[in-house]
């Protein structure tokens, strides 16, 4: 997988994208990630990619032509003959990420997410350019590099081969709509406080059985919502 991400700050993502779960997909060949300076592709001498909204109001816009210039230098380096590539912005407007969203985005070979900043963009950018909008939640950032890196990381750990065990999304938060089982380690005895008689029984059955029971409680009192499905 190919994600190209068009930001005013790549100096931010650059480090959180180069660790962990990101650098092993990244080191194993499983996902390329490339930032742009959105700064690049603008004609401006002074290397300005906001203005004024018309009809007045508060705060700047990100101008168009840059977010134009910098998505159509993308595609025409991005091999577009072997790869289906999306555009998304970054929004609060856009649709909730989730993880079934995750797993749809995760089998695409190309997206270029589109960091907004300031009051927004141009609106010809989301009429014209963009394919999906998408938010990571009902409140507001500074900009939308904190949601490209929520998006990219949680399609990083659906690429086959990039996770450690191949069971570990199965059993993850989300999946199948549960809420995770509670997980414990060493030692068994912590200040008094115990381990659950059967995660320490070694009858893996049961265990199964009582990880399954856990999920299914705690999702009904902490997210009941989920199993009610979409």
């Amino acid at each position: 997988m190919l994600i190209d991400i068009i930001t005013i700050f790549p100096e931010v993502c650059k480090p959180y994208l180069d660790s962990s779960i990101l650098g092993i997909a990244q080191e194993k060949g499983k996902l390329e990630i490339r930032l742009h300076n959105l700064r690049d592709y603008t004609l401006d001498k002074h290397r300005k990619v906001d203005d004024r909204p018309f009809g007045g109001g508060p705060g700047m816009i990100l101008t168009a032509e840059p977010v134009f210039r910098a998505v159509e230098a993308i595609k025409r380096t991005a091999d577009s003959g072997q790869r289906t590539t999306k555009v998304i912005l970054l929004t609060p407007q856009g649709k909730t990420l989730n993880q079934k969203l995750a797993e749809k985005l995760s089998k695409r070979k190309h997206l270029i997410l589109i960091c907004g900043r300031y009051e927004g963009v141009d609106e010809r950018v989301r009429e014209s350019l963009v394919d999906e909008e998408i938010s990571i939640g009902d409140y507001i950032l500074s900009g939308g590099e904190l949601a490209a890196l929520v998006l990219t990381d949680s399609l990083a750990r659906l690429l086959p081969g990039v996770l450690g065990h191949k069971d570990s999304n199965v059993r993850e938060s989300f999946s199948n709509n549960l809420l995770e089982y509670p997980q414990y380690t060493r030692p068994a005895d912590f200040r008094g406080l115990g381990v659950p008689q059967v995660l320490l029984s070694g009858d893996h059955k049961k265990i199964e059985e009582w990880r399954k029971h856990q999920a299914v409680k705690i999702t009904k009192k902490k997210r009941p919502d989920l199993l009610r499905g979409p």
